[in-house]
């Protein structure tokens, strides 16, 4: 870094030189989510081909179409409850929610529904209620869940929780973790003890043996992301799609650097400590400890597998037939749709896991090729 700091870098300096060393944690919560300085937090965020990175409802509108499909799925099995909430945290610009809408209108569950869009930034807000105002009196905005109080229905989410500040820990003679201290206008690492116990007790409770020499991440707030998801589903489904591994692939031996990603300008890099506030920084999700968490809540775990099992096992092959077959871009269209779906893409870095709290154990069609849960 020069001696010429950004805003963004001059206040998360001048945070260290006053409290001196910061977690990882604290740094990357400051990198993404300072407000009007964080990359998230900056109206100048761009996602999408002409941004940073792409996720799968940039790549083709039937992601969010059979993401319509599967809340159908859910309202039919709720027993076609008139009161229906998806609710959707993190939804960018909205395209998502768009082309889940778009489906959902000509379907009987349209009248029962209710879309909840989970957006602080005022910004965005704009920005999501032009794209969506086709359907301003389906869509509401919250500024958080807990300002929800108690609906049934579904939370959704694509890539979410790899976007959630993690700490950053290093195996050496015992557990330590990896503090950012400023050296000469520079920021640079550090290891001290641990900021809270609760890191060493989440290693313990995934049955976690780091060897010597490991380094990794810790996702804490995945934690208390569930605990509010809890408090406003009565009854319902949670539905994330995301990057991630069970707890014993993340944690494997040849993982022993972690999984934290930086994406600028459609580049990826692992070097944290450039752009700041500029790129996006990303770790991989422990599925496991959202299993484990959410049947701690009385969640119960109905489905985990590759997103391109997931689409197929949902139908995606009798809607590209239904919807392409006599189109003049079939083809390109197609080559889009793959993305989704095949190996070496996203269909196979992103796992979709459905949680259900209510009766039963439902049986939802998207796992009917290859469930995963048990891998959890």
């Amino acid at each position: 870094m020069s001696e010429r700091m950004n805003p963004l870098e001059q206040k998360i300096a001048g945070k260290i030189r006053k409290e001196g060393p910061i977690t990882f944690e604290t740094f990357m919560d400051m990198a993404l989510y300072e407000p009007d300085l964080g990359y998230y937090a900056s109206e100048d965020i761009e996602i999408g081909r002409a941004g940073d990175f792409y996720t799968s409802q940039h790549l083709h509108s039937v992601f969010g179409l059979m993401l319509g499909k599967q809340l159908e799925e859910m309202w039919e099995t709720m027993g076609r409850p008139s009161d229906f909430h998806a609710i959707e945290p993190g939804a960018g610009a909205a395209l998502m929610a768009m082309d889940i809408l778009t489906y959902l209108k000509d379907r009987d569950i349209f009248s029962s529904c209710r879309y909840v869009i989970v957006e602080p930034r005022s910004f965005m807000q704009e920005k999501q209620k032009k794209l969506l105002g086709n359907y301003s009196g389906k869509v509401e905005w919250v500024n958080s869940l807990k300002d929800l109080g108690s609906k049934r229905g579904c939370i959704l989410s694509n890539e979410l929780l790899d976007a959630f500040p993690v700490h950053l820990v290093d195996m050496e003679d015992e557990l330590r973790e990896i503090y950012v201290a400023l050296e000469d206008h520079n920021f640079r690492e550090t290891e001290g003890a641990l900021s809270t116990a609760a890191l060493g007790d989440y290693l313990r409770e995934f049955s976690i043996d780091l060897p010597r020499g490991y380094r990794t991440e810790i996702n804490l707030r995945i934690k208390n992301w569930i605990e509010s998801a809890g408090e406003v589903l009565s009854e319902g489904f949670i539905l994330t799609i995301d990057y991630g591994y069970p707890a014993q692939d993340y944690y494997s031996e040849e993982r022993n650097r972690g999984t934290l990603l930086c994406y600028h300008k459609h580049r990826v890099s692992e070097d944290v400590y450039l752009n700041i506030g500029e790129q996006d920084i990303t770790a991989h999700v422990n599925f496991s400890s959202l299993r484990k968490w959410g049947e701690e809540l009385g969640f119960k775990t109905l489905g985990f597998c590759q997103q391109g099992i997931y689409l197929m096992s949902l139908g995606i092959d009798e809607v590209i037939k239904d919807l392409y077959t006599d189109s003049h871009d079939y083809l390109f269209e197609v080559a889009k749709i793959k993305r989704l779906i095949f190996p070496g893409t996203l269909g196979e870095t992103h796992k979709v896991m459905v949680q259900y709290k209510g009766n039963g154990d439902p049986k939802l069609r998207g796992f009917g090729m290859k469930n995963q849960k048990d891998r959890l």
